[in-house]
Order: structure tokens, then C-alpha cells, then sequence
């Protein structure tokens, strides 16, 4: 009777021992049977690990039969291998380690693919107690040389070339790491025998490793084939210096430094005696700018930035309470209106902010309560009347917030400035004349009611995001954007009230039936340019939950609408292009709510996000003339379908070379045009015509 093989006994004694010692409470090894393919594995020991000494064994299977482990002997170094031992909680971590490299293999060093594996062994890591062996882990070593494990894993970091003397991913196909990509000519990592397989079926273009594909314009590239030997006529020589590499770092010629003493700004220029022109700074009588809070192209907020004549502006800016700077009285500004001794003063008028959670968020405790407020400004509104050149009115209206002297958080402030004409009234600002201009509201009117709405809006949320708190901002023409608030839902609110809810939130961004098609259509006529908007009714509210069910799901909930707005050029005014909206579409998208909470959701508040986006879609004022089938088919002029490319036949007087700038272009094609003629007129045949002709004359 044959008896089976000694380690395929031992592993179904290993397994069947870790299954029944860990229910026991005795120590064991999890796992207890690890197939080890890299330099390093590691195992738990649980169980009682008190005086426990580890040790490791290695097994060698001679005639059939496995050696006795010997427990108790301290043995962490066997040959190539260590064992190293860390404590954890209520167990410890074993951790078997290859020591040194791997071997060369027997195979066939260029056979990518090895069959027969480097290192072929058996370990045993043995756990006692007192000389008494209690747990026992196998290891069955199996290590192949091209395995991405067989390596430090410290030594394998991928080392990215200098941009600037190798270009990043020079062979793309190589795409197995550590092996030979058949057909990829670049790889590395193929021998020649390897490529002298697949030289006659490399891969082309970029993916095969071209990265730089020379110019086809190139003295030195070789024509197409199916061109003639002309053609190109003229073609490009690429020279190579150092000097012209865009990474070279020449010699600078040292410039002349100012002082740092001194001033980088000497006496303002003013010339608001002679009348304020659009984009003048608006001085004031101390010779200074008359500055207003704006936010830069960078995104910062600057405290002195002076106002410029004729340009409108809005903006908000957002300042920490603990640095907020305090302005100087705009009642003792006195501003030049653009003539010899003009004076203009402001007229200020003063409002006390309602909700403070609008414009001051992240409020921290007070320091000291007993200490008095201050005051700070959390809006300034600025109208500036003109007549001609000058300025005939200042009205200033201020929205200030009283809060306490030592109070931290962050405050959103608004600057508007708007300069409007000396003899306006009330009525509707124009955005364009005619067409819209980018930037400008767009105008609106609501034929059914009477109201004061004149525009689309979006919201603009302040403190927490809610949309109770949340203001509104024109949607601007030609501008994408993206605005949204949160309303408070409750676990048992009723779906009906909260569709109901957010269609009215949505709706109040809507509030009109018509939209302008010019940007000075009338108000007053309604087939003067308007539009009537095309709405998508609001969608379907859908079935509620079964009484009983679980509350806190609410099914097609409107939680976005969406505004697109088509627009096209409409023609030109004096060289300006005069664009008008075509159409205007609102639908809305729903969703499906359902509270989230934890443990316990009893009087817990969710927030549902509902959002708006509005969209310009420019479309062509005239649909481009297809193809005729001429142009289809003959195709000796398309540069993309035909080798002969008549348009580049003299490709470095053309607009295609982009190797100089086109007005030396132009200067080399007059010189070779007169060496040309002059060529013609010294020549034989010429000479030859002339003296036939001052013989005939004769």
C-alpha cells in the first residue's frame, strides 16, 4: 500500500488544525499554509503568546520523508532566509524574508516568460513553549526571476527622465514592465534575437515609439510615395544650435536697478480739470484717487483701487472681522466733477443691516461682552451722475452691520458703482444698442402681472447656504453659470409640500414670461424684439410611499432647473458685432429624496440641494453651404486626402510655416522674386531676344 506524499499530508493537517485549535483557545498560526512568490510574507500568531519562542526550519524532502522540527531551539537566521518576530495586540505578526537576490535561472535567459522557477524550497516556522511544539506554519517557496515581486520593493521606483534631455513616455507600447512586448521595437527589454522576430511588423506611428515624427517639408525627408521628385518645390533645412534650444541658459545683459529708496509712483497725473474721458481715475481735491474696494484679476480684494469714469462695477469682497480695515468717511471726501474748481460732495445715506447671517459667517464667542459695538459696512452702493465730461451727483447708500468690538468671523462685503446719465429717471437700464453686450443683464418682462422684474435671476447664497437667507443676481448675457441653495426637510415631511416648495423656489428665479430679443427692446411694446419663454411644465410628481412604509422617501422632487438661452450674431454697427438672443427654454430635473440619517433620526433636520444652471448656446447665423459633389470627389487641392499638396507647394513663402515670422517670409519671397527677374534678364535667351529685336528695328 502506497502511502501519500509527506507535504500534501502536512497541509491537511496544518489546515484541519487551524480550524479546531483557535475554538480550543490554544495558539495557532493564521494562516496556517502560505504560498510565498515574492521576498517577504507574513503571518499572525494568536492565541497564548506569552513565553512563546519562534523558530525557523528548513524542510527537506529526501526520500519521501520530512525531518522532525526541533521546538525550542531560538533559530531566526536559516540559510538565505530570516525570521523576524514583532508583538501585536493579543498576537504576534511573523514575518519570513529572502536575504539576498535571486539566482540566475536555468532556463533560457531570453525566453521572457521562464517555466521552471528560480528558488523551489520548504519552510517551517515553529511556535513552543518549554521545549513543547504548539503551532506550526508552512511555507511553500516558489520564486520566478521576471516576477514583479522577485525585487526590493525599495529598489522598484520608477525613475522619470529629465524633461529637459529625454522627453517623458519615449516608447509607449512598452507596456509590461520587466518583460518583451511583442511588436514594440523600442522596448528595452527585448534582446535582438527577440526583435529580429517582429522587425518587419513594428508598431508605427507615435505608439511604436516615433514620438517626434520629423517635418514632411524637410530637405531631408524622403517623399511619399506616389509624389513626384518636385514636389515639394521648396522645402525647409533645420538647423541645430545649442543656442536656439529653448532650455539654454545664455548670458543676460545686467539691467540698471532703481534704488529701493525709491518711489515707485511720483505725482499723479491729474487732468480732471479738462473733463473726466471713459476709463479716467476720479481724482479728488487732494490730488488723490477717489478709491472704492474692487476684486483684481487674481482674485484679491483691493482696499484702494480707484474708480474709473463711465465704468460700472459690482463685487464682493470677503474680509476676516479681526482685519477689517476702517474706512474713511465718504461724507468728507470731496470729489473734482471735472472742472476748473469743481467740487462734488457726496450724499450719503445710512440703512442697518436686517440678517446678519447674510453677510457674516463663521461668528466665533465674544471675548468681552461688556466692551461697545463698532460698526462695519457690510454694502456700499455708488451712483455717480454725468453731463458730458463731468460729474454732477454723488448718492451713496450704505448697509452697515453693528456687532460686537472683539467679534472674529468672516464678513462678505458688496461694492456696486454705477454711473448713470444726469437727466435719467426710473426707467429700465439697456444692456446694448442694439444687440446685447457681454455682461449685461438679461433683460426680461412678465405680461401678466405687475411687478418690478426685469431680468432672469440666479441665487446668491450667504451664510449657511439656506435659500431662505439666499439673494438673487441677474443671470448676465454670454456668461455660463451654476448657483444653488439648501432648504431644510424634515424625516416626516410631507412629499406633496416639498415638491410644491421646491417649484416655488425654483419658479421665483423665473419670475417672468417674456425675455428681450435685443438689448433695447421696449418695455412698453411687446412685438418690439420679445421672446416668449418655452417652459417644461414641472415633471410628474409620482406615486408616494404605502401608509406604513418607512417615511423620510420622497419620489420626483424638482431639485434643478435648467435655462438655455440660443444666441447668434445678428449683423455688424459701425465694425462692432451685434448679438440677440433666438430663444429661451426652462425644463426641470427631479430626483429622489430620502433622508439620511443614523442611529436615531428623530428631530434631526436633513438639507436638500436644489440648484440652477443656466446655458448659452451660440448658434450659426447661417448654416455653412455643404460640399458640393465636386469637392467631395476630387480631392487635388485637400491637403488631408491627397499626397500632391498644391496650396504647400512653396511651403516656406506660405502661411503653413511657422518657422519665421510672416513679414520675413514675405521680405525673402520680394528678394528671390527680384533675383529671379534679374536672373532672367542676364541670361542667354534674353540677350539673345533683345538683339533680334534692336535688329528688326533698324
Amino acid at each position: 500500500m502506497r502511502l501519500p506524499p509527506p507535504v500534501p499530508l502536512l497541509l491537511r493537517l496544518l489546515l484541519l488544525q487551524s480550524v479546531l485549535r483557535p475554538l480550543w483557545g490554544d495558539l495557532v498560526f493564521m494562516p496556517p499554509v502560505i504560498r510565498m512568490s515574492g521576498p517577504a510574507v507574513s503571518a499572525s500568531l494568536v492565541g497564548g503568546t506569552e513565553d512563546v519562542t519562534v523558530s525557523l526550519t528548513q524542510l527537506r524532502d529526501e526520500m519521501g520523508f520530512l525531518p522532525v522540527p526541533a521546538c525550542g531551539v531560538l533559530s531566526n537566521e536559516t540559510g538565505d532566509w530570516s525570521l523576524t518576530v514583532s508583538p501585536t495586540v493579543n498576537s504576534l505578526e511573523v514575518t519570513v524574508r529572502l536575504k539576498r537576490g535571486l539566482p540566475s535561472c536555468l532556463s533560457n535567459e531570453t525566453d521572457p516568460f521562464p517555466e521552471a522557477p528560480c528558488i523551489v524550497q520548504t519552510l517551517l516556522v515553529s511556535a513552543s513553549r518549554h521545549s513543547s511544539c504548539l503551532a506550526h506554519l508552512l511555507v511553500q517557496v516558489e520564486i520566478y526571476a521576471n516576477s514583479s515581486l522577485a525585487q526590493n520593493a525599495s529598489e522598484n521606483v520608477t525613475v522619470i527622465p529629465n524633461q529637459v534631455y529625454q522627453p517623458l513616455g519615449p516608447c509607449p507600447c512598452n507596456l509590461t514592465a520587466g518583460a518583451c512586448d511583442v511588436r514594440c521595437c523600442c522596448d528595452q527589454e527585448c534582446s535582438s534575437d527577440l526583435t529580429a522576430l517582429f522587425r518587419e511588423s513594428c508598431f508605427p506611428g507615435v505608439f511604436g515609439g516615433d514620438v517626434n515624427p520629423p517635418l514632411d517639408q524637410l530637405c531631408s525627408v524622403q517623399t511619399a510615395r506616389g509624389v513626384p521628385d518636385w514636389f515639394p518645390f521648396l522645402c525647409v533645412q533645420l538647423a541645430n544650435s545649442p543656442f536656439l534650444g529653448y532650455f539654454y541658459h545664455g548670458s543676460v545683459s545686467s539691467g540698471q536697478h532703481a534704488p529701493f529708496d525709491m518711489y515707485l509712483h511720483t505725482d499723479l497725473k491729474d487732468l480732471s480739470d479738462f473733463g473726466y474721458k471713459q476709463g479716467d481715475p476720479v481724482m479728488t481735491v487732494d490730488k488723490a484717487y477717489f478709491t472704492i474696494p474692487q476684486v483684481s484679476l487674481a482674485g484679491q480684494c483691493m482696499q484702494n483701487a480707484p474708480v474709473a469714469f463711465l465704468q460700472n462695477f459690482d463685487v464682493q469682497c470677503v474680509t476676516s472681522l479681526e482685519v477689517y480695515p476702517e474706512r474713511d468717511r465718504i461724507t468728507n471726501v470731496k470729489v473734482k466733477n471735472g472742472t476748473m474748481g469743481g467740487i462734488v460732495t457726496p450724499k450719503v445715506i445710512y440703512e442697518e443691516a436686517i440678517d446678519l447671517d447674510r453677510f457674516i459667517t463663521n461668528t466665533e464667542t465674544f471675548l468681552s461682552t461688556g466692551s461697545a459695538p463698532r460698526n462695519v459696512n457690510v454694502e456700499e452702493h455708488y451712483i455717480f451722475r454725468w453731463n458730458n465730461n463731468t460729474i454732477s451727483e454723488i448718492n451713496v447708500r450704505i448697509i452697515r452691520a453693528k456687532i460686537n468690538t472683539h467679534q472674529k468671523g468672516i464678513m462678505t462685503q458688496r461694492f456696486t458703482v454705477k454711473f448713470l446719465s444726469y437727466n435719467s429717471g426710473n426707467e429700465k437700464e439697456l444692456s446694448g444698442n442694439p444687440g446685447y453686450q457681454l455682461g449685461k443683464p438679461v433683460r426680461a418682462l412678465n405680461t401678466n402681472r405687475m411687478n418690478n422684474v426685469t431680468t432672469l435671476h440666479l441665487w446668491q447664497s450667504a451664510g449657511r447656504g439656506l435659500c431662505i437667507s439666499a439673494t438673487f443676481k441677474p443671470i448676465l448675457f454670454g456668461e455660463n453659470a451654476l448657483s444653488g441653495c439648501l432648504l431644510e426637510v424634515g424625516i416626516n415631511e410631507n412629499c406633496t409640500q416639498l415638491r410644491e416648495n421646491a417649484v416655488e423656489l425654483l419658479d421665483s428665479l423665473i419670475q417672468v414670461t417674456h425675455v428681450a430679443m435685443r438689448g433695447n427692446s421696449n418695455y412698453d411694446n411687446l412685438s418690439d424684439g420679445w421672446l416668449e419663454i418655452i417652459r417644461a411644465d414641472a415633471p410628474d410628481a409620482g406615486a408616494d410611499p404605502p401608509v406604513g412604509n418607512a417615511s423620510g422617501i420622497c419620489l420626483g422632487v424638482p431639485a434643478q432647473l435648467n435655462i438655455r438661452i440660443l444666441f447668434s450674431d445678428a449683423g455688424a454697427v459701425e465694425g462692432m458685432t451685434q448679438q440677440e438672443i433666438l430663444g429661451i427654454e426652462t425644463r426641470f430635473s427631479s430626483v429622489t429624496w430620502q433622508f439620511q440619517c443614523g442611529l436615531t433620526c428623530e428631530d434631526e433636520v436633513n438639507l436638500f440641494p436644489i440648484s440652477a444652471s443656466v446655458q448659452f448656446i451660440k448658434i450659426p447665423a447661417q448654416l455653412p453651404r455643404p460640399l458640393t459633389r465636386f469637392q467631395i470627389n476630387f480631392t487635388e487641392y485637400n491637403c488631408n486626402r491627397n499626397e500632391v499638396c498644391w496650396p504647400q507647394l512653396l511651403y516656406p513663402l506660405t502661411q503653413y510655416y511657422q518657422g519665421e515670422p510672416y513679414s520675413q517670409c514675405v521680405a525673402k519671397s520680394l528678394l528671390l522674386a527680384s533675383f529671379i527677374t534679374l536672373a532672367v534678364f542676364l541670361s542667354n535667351p534674353w540677350t539673345g531676344i533683345c538683339k533680334a529685336w534692336n535688329s528688326a528695328t533698324i
